[in-house]
């Protein structure tokens, strides 16, 4: 069995690899991105080499964990979508994709993992 790619976007890059290396852990395989824009460039050019997206809100300059999860939606509309943030949570019922997932920093992997492995199950059903 092939290991889901999880398109992994954050802008602080500490959390990013402590995320990255928690998820490798688990037998994902990551593909990391520092900002919205690269996360854009890299899911564009592969599309369906994405199984799900795990991103931060905010993300500097450029697209936003928002703005990117609808993009990507516009492409793939079911792929799993699990938002992180500090300071957006409460914008999530209003801005998120639907059948996504929104955990609120700070947060132990297991959310993270959990909320990821449940999406993922969700879709792989439908």
């Amino acid at each position: 069995m092939n290991a889901k790619v999880v398109l992994l976007v954050e802008d602080e890059a500490l959390i990013l690899l402590d995320i990255e290396a928690a998820l490798v852990d688990e037998g994902f395989d990551v593909v990391p991105a520092i900002n919205g824009a690269k996360a854009m460039e890299i899911f564009e050019a592969d599309p369906s080499g994405i199984d799900a997206v795990v991103t931060d809100i905010n993300l500097g300059k450029g697209p936003n964990g928002w703005d990117l999860a609808n993009h990507i939606r516009a492409y793939q509309s079911e792929i799993p979508v699990v938002y992180m943030s500090g300071d957006s949570s409460h914008e999530w019922s209003a801005k998120g994709v639907p059948e996504s997932t929104m955990i609120p920093k700070p947060f132990v992997h297991a959310q993270v993992i959990t909320a990821l492995s449940t999406l993922m199950n969700h879709s792989d059903q439908s």
